[in-house]
This record gives C-alpha cells, structure tokens and sequence, in this order.
C-alpha cells in the first residue's frame, strides 16, 4: 500500500497530513528517508516516523474532547502554547486531531488513532457538516442572516450556503447556530466579520453525528459503539 495510507492505518496521522510529513522528510522506510509521494510499502518492510518504527494498530480508538480556549490542536506547538495533546500523553494508543479549533475557540474536537476515518472527515466530497454556538458584537439583522445562508465572499471565493439561526438576542450581542460544511481557516468568525460582526465566543457544538452534549470544558470520553457506528455510516 502506499506510504502515507500505511502511516493513516499506523495511527500516525490522517493520509493528508502524512503526506506534510513526508514532504518534510520525517518518514523513512528500511533507513532511507523518503520525500516523494507513491512510494509503497510492503509486508515486512520498516517504516520509522522521526526515527521511531511505527506498525499499523489493531484496536482503533475514538475520543471527543471539549477542547477549551488557550489550546492549540497540534501535537507540539513552536511558540510553546499548550496543546490538546498533554491531556493524552498516558492514553493507551497514539492519538491525533481531526482537524483544528482556533486557539481562542472552543468545543467539540474528535481525536482517533484512525487514520482512514480522520481522512474522510476533513475531505471536502464528504462535506462534513460542522455546528457552531456563536455569540457575536450588535444584534444581527434578518439581511445579514440571509447574507450569511447565501454565502458571502471570503479570499474571492464565495463560502458554501451555511445554515443560520438566531438563538438569542442580548443587549449588546446575538447569539447564533451556524452550521458549515467548509474548512477555511478561521471560517466562521470571518463570515460574521464580513456582515459587520466580531466574534466574543465561538464554541463547536456538533461534528459530523457527534454532539458535545453537557460534557465540560477539559474534559473528554470514548466515543459509543452506537457513534462510531453512527459515524462511519455518515461517510
């Protein structure tokens, strides 16, 4: 099998950024370093991962964490910030994030050792639909949620059709569900930016079938047979 689907099956990351790693020249299969996409792996063959044998792992693990604001979803961060990864440190099996919330967001992330499933999920065919609680600056018009359903321009391209709903409407602040399927960087709080609204709290509330539920900020849990099953149905 190719090498950055053997690293997925491995737990080391989703196929996508398997393929960053071996454009670093992280990977190497029987000590030579590889660099190149395609190369293929086979039974018997050694792959290591910054110096480290990696095989693939049986037992696949799914974990949803309520990830707070002041951590960042990489496994180590260059500025020295906290990152999601020291709450798994003593987990059984090597985990990784699907996708990425904003340092300063927070809510429902999905970490797993499967590295197929990762893949599906971030791939933009599947359209994954992502669910967010936002309060935002000023009391949001019906134009601007029209604006906001429609699709407004984001880098010369037009943001997919999001689905709006006016929760609550506050003195100084609205707060709205927004649901994407997209995954540009800092999406939503561009979108609002882009009606004349700041972001003050963006919390993911829903991923996929997945829901945060009551579960409280730092805390996590293995995902149900019932979701997993759940989830790979939707793919």
């Amino acid at each position: 099998m190719r090498l950055q689907k053997y690293l997925a099956q491995c737990g080391v990351a989703s196929r996508r950024h398997a393929e960053e790693m071996i454009a670093q020249g992280l990977v190497s299969v029987n000590g030579q370093v590889i660099t190149q996409m395609g190369v293929q792996v086979e039974e018997g063959d050694e792959v290591c991962v910054k110096g480290e044998a990696v095989r693939p792992e049986e037992v696949k693990k799914y974990v949803l964490y309520h990830k707070p604001i002041g951590e960042v979803t990489t496994v180590s961060d260059p500025e020295g910030r906290p990152t999601v990864m020291q709450h798994f440190r003593d987990y059984p099996v090597r985990l990784y994030p699907v996708g990425r919330l904003d340092f300063d967001s927070e809510g429902l992330l999905l970490l797993t050792n499967d590295g197929d499933l990762a893949d599906k999920m971030m791939h933009p065919s599947n359209e994954v639909d992502k669910t967010y609680l936002a309060r935002v600056t000023g009391n949001v018009t019906l134009e601007s949620v029209r604006e906001l359903r429609m699709g407004v321009m984001l880098d010369d391209h037009k943001t997919s059709p999001a689905r709006v709903r006016i929760i609550k409407e506050e003195t100084f602040a609205t707060v709205v569900l927004v649901t994407i399927h997209e995954g540009r960087n800092r999406q939503v709080r561009r979108m609002f930016d882009a009606v004349g609204h700041r972001v003050l709290m963006l919390r993911r509330v829903k991923f996929g079938p997945l829901e945060l539920g009551d579960l409280k900020r730092g805390q996590w849990r293995e995902l149900t047979d019932k979701e997993v099953d759940a989830l790979k149905k939707s793919l």
